[in-house]
C-alpha cells in the first residue's frame, strides 16, 4: 500500500486504528520528498530530524488517548510565509535568508494542537507576490503534472507538494487567489475562508486587508477537516472574528437539491480558454443533474477587480515591507556608507524584481497627489464589488466559475509579461476584495494533460454552502493522481 496516495483523513483513521504508526507515515513522506524534490522543488526547508522526533511524541499522545482528532499524526507542509519557532522562515526571499522566528503562527499552533507533524516549509513566490512560484529567490517550483509548466502561485510549493504526494496536506495563504489558482493548476483542492476566520498572527504580511490562510489537500473532506482545526478566534489578530458555527465537516453531504447556483456571464467572455469553459459548464451540468438550480446572471464590475486589487495590495505591501531594512534581522549588505546607504543597498540587493516592482507601485499610489486618484478610488471600487456580490447572494447560495482563465502556462512564459500574469488572477481577486470564502477543486483535464480547476464562491461565513456543493460535485469523479505522484 502506498501511504502517500491516502487522503489526510484516511491516514488519520489508519493511525487511530493502529494500522500505521505516525513514524511510518512521517518516514514515508520524508522518503517521498527525498525522491521527488529534484523534479518538483516544492520545499525550501525540510526538517527531517524535527519531524521524526515530533512523530514519536504524537504517537505517545495518540496511544494514551490525548489526541483523538481526524488529523492526529498526519504529516503536513507549511507555506514559508508562516512563522515557525526555531525553523527557518524565508518568504522565499534573499532578504529573510537567515530568519528563524522566536514564535509560531497561530494557524500552525492550532494544527500542532490537533497532532500535526510538520515536515518543513514550502516554496512560494517571493513575499507571496506572483502567480507562478517563479519569483522565489530559491528557484522555481515545477508542476507535478508536467514539470515544464508552472504550479501556479503564490502557494505553488504547497499545492505541488500535495499533488506530487510528498505530503498529505499543506497550508497556503491567499491574498488574491494564491491558494485557489495553484490548486487548480495542480489538480488539488484548496479553500480560502472568509476573511478573519483563520488568525493572521504569524503570517508575514503582504496585503493585510486581503491575506487569509487556508488548507490545500487532495479532496473536500480533508479541506473541511483542516479548516475546522485551524479556525479560531485570536486576540493577537485585530481582524480575527469569533465564529459560532465552525463544524465545517457537517457540510460534507452529497445533496444539492434546491441549492441555487449562479454562473456569472462576465466570467465566460474573451480570454477564457475554450477547454476550461467546457469543463466548467459540464461541472455545472452535473450539479444541475443532482437537483441544483443553475442560472446565468450578470455580476458586473469584473473588469475593475484587477486594477483595484493591485492598487490596494501593492499599497499595503509597500507599507508592510518597509520593516525589512537590514537593521534588526535578515539580509544586510556587506559594504555601505552610512545608515541610508545601508537601507538602500540592503533592500535593493535583498528583494527580487517582482517585489521591487510592487513596492514602487504601492509607494506611488500612496504618494501625495496620487493617493486620491488611485488608492481612494480603488477602495471605493472595492466597496462596489462587495455590493455586487451582496446583490448576487441575495438570490444565489453559491457562485460557480473558473479558478483561472487557462491551465498552467509553461515556465518562463508569465514572467516575461507581468501584465499578463496579473490578468491571470481575474476570477480570484474579487473574492479577496469582498472578504468572501472560495474553494477550487479539479473538474477536468485539458488536451495537454493539465488539470482544470472550478471555483465555487460563497457569501461571508457561508463556507458550508461551498463545501456542500464542492463535495456533491466531487462524488461524480474520482481523484486523479498526478504523473509524479505515481512514481
Amino acid at each position: 500500500m502506498n501511504l502517500l496516495s491516502l487522503t489526510a483523513v484516511e491516514l488519520g483513521k489508519k493511525i487511530k486504528a493502529h494500522e500505521v504508526s505516525v513514524e511510518e507515515a512521517t518516514r514515508a513522506a520524508l522518503d517521498a520528498i527525498a525522491a521527488k524534490e529534484d523534479a518538483v522543488h516544492s520545499f525550501v526547508t525540510v526538517d527531517e530530524e524535527g519531524a521524526m522526533k515530533r512523530a514519536a511524541e504524537v504517537q505517545k499522545l495518540i496511544d494514551d488517548g490525548t489526541l483523538t482528532g481526524p488529523l492526529a499524526g498526519v504529516p503536513v507542509a507549511i507555506k514559508d510565509n508562516m512563522c515557525t519557532k526555531g525553523m527557518l522562515t524565508t518568504c522565499s526571499s534573499k532578504i529573510l535568508y537567515n530568519f528563524i522566528p522566536t514564535y509560531t503562527a497561530e494557524a500552525v499552533l492550532n494544527l500542532e494542537k490537533a497532532g500535526a507533524v510538520i515536515l518543513g516549509k514550502t516554496n512560494m513566490d517571493e513575499f507571496a507576490m506572483g502567480s507562478t512560484t517563479e519569483t522565489s529567490a530559491f528557484g522555481e517550483t515545477k508542476n507535478p503534472w508536467n514539470t515544464e509548466h508552472v504550479p501556479g502561485g503564490s502557494s505553488g510549493g504547497s499545492c505541488a507538494a500535495v499533488a506530487a504526494e510528498e505530503c498529505f496536506y499543506a497550508l497556503g495563504s491567499d491574498t488574491g487567489g494564491s491558494i485557489r489558482q495553484p490548486s487548480a493548476f495542480c489538480g488539488v483542492t484548496g479553500i480560502k475562508p472568509t476573511y478573519g476566520t483563520v488568525s493572521r498572527y504569524g503570517l508575514i504580511a503582504y496585503g493585510s486587508s486581503l491575506d487569509q490562510i487556508g488548507p490545500v489537500a487532495k479532496d473536500v473532506t480533508d479541506c473541511a477537516a483542516i479548516l475546522e482545526a485551524i479556525t479560531s478566534y485570536d486576540e493577537k489578530d485585530s481582524t480575527s472574528i469569533k465564529r459560532e458555527e465552525t463544524d465545517f465537516t457537517s457540510a460534507l453531504v452529497d445533496d444539492v437539491k434546491g441549492m441555487k447556483i449562479g454562473i456569472p456571464r462576465d466570467y465566460f467572455g474573451e480570454g477564457l480558454d475554450a477547454e476550461v469553459k467546457d469543463a466548467i459548464l459540464a461541472a455545472a451540468k452535473k450539479l444541475e443533474e443532482k437537483g441544483a438550480i443553475v442560472e446565468e446572471f450578470d455580476l458586473s464590475l469584473v473588469e475593475y477587480a484587477i486594477p483595484a486589487y493591485y492598487v490596494i495590495a501593492d499599497a499595503e505591501a509597500s507599507s508592510n515591507l518597509a520593516r525589512f531594512d537590514g537593521v534588526k534581522y535578515g539580509y544586510r549588505t556587506k559594504e555601505y556608507e552610512g545608515l541610508h546607504n545601508m537601507y538602500k543597498k540592503s533592500r535593493s540587493e535583498g528583494f527580487g524584481a517582482e517585489v521591487k516592482r510592487r513596492i514602487m507601485l504601492g509607494s506611488f499610489v500612496l504618494s501625495s497627489g496620487y493617493y486620491d486618484a488611485y488608492y481612494l478610488k480603488a477602495l471605493r471600487t472595492k466597496a462596489l464589488i462587495k455590493q455586487a456580490f451582496d446583490k448576487a447572494f441575495a438570490k444565489y447560495d453559491v457562485i460557480l466559475g473558473p479558478a483561472a482563465p487557462t491551465t498552467a502556462p509553461k515556465l518562463g512564459e508569465s514572467l516575461s509579461d507581468p501584465l499578463k500574469m496579473y490578468l491571470g488572477d481575474i476570477y480570484t481577486v474579487s473574492v479577496n476584495l469582498a472578504g468572501l470564502p472560495g474553494i477550487s477543486l479539479p473538474c477536468g483535464i485539458d488536451s495537454k494533460g493539465l488539470p482544470i480547476g472550478m471555483q465555487l464562491i460563497g457569501d461571508c461565513f457561508k463556507e458550508k454552502n461551498i463545501i456542500r456543493a464542492a463535495y456533491a460535485f466531487e462524488q461524480t469523479r474520482p481523484y486523479q493522481h498526478s504523473p509524479l505522484a505515481a512514481e
